[in-house]
């Protein structure tokens, strides 16, 4: 059984995918503390007008589950709003990245998974 508190995990302000701004990202699990192939499950905090950078993963799928606040998310160049709450998967090989134009902080579980061999 592993348990472990999200803030006791190791923190880190990163530009996240050449974004603009830092988020604050609390890296909760690890691959090593997994048998299925998943990445990681980190919490990440954006702030007023950061943004994690379009990117994509080829071998990867991301799920992100508002938390707090709100925002905008664009996947394979479509838009969308984005409040507490919500879960966004992102697909295999897709582009996406996500803006926090709000005057509050977004909060983020941030859950990364490789594809199965």
């Amino acid at each position: 059984m592993i348990i472990r508190n999200v803030f006791a995990g190791e923190r880190a302000e990163e530009q996240a995918h050449d974004g603009n701004g830092l988020v604050e990202v609390y890296r909760a699990m690890t691959s090593s503390d997994f048998v299925c192939p998943w990445n990681f499950v980190a919490y990440a905090v954006l702030p007023p007008s950061a943004t994690i950078g379009l990117h994509r993963h080829e071998d990867e799928e991301e799920l992100f589950f508002v938390l707090e606040g709100e925002g905008l998310v664009t996947i394979d160049e479509e838009q969308q709003r984005v409040v507490k709450g919500d879960l966004i998967l992102t697909p295999l090989g897709g582009t996406h990245g996500m803006i926090n134009n709000s005057s509050q902080n977004m909060a983020l579980l941030v859950i990364e998974v490789r594809r199965a061999k």
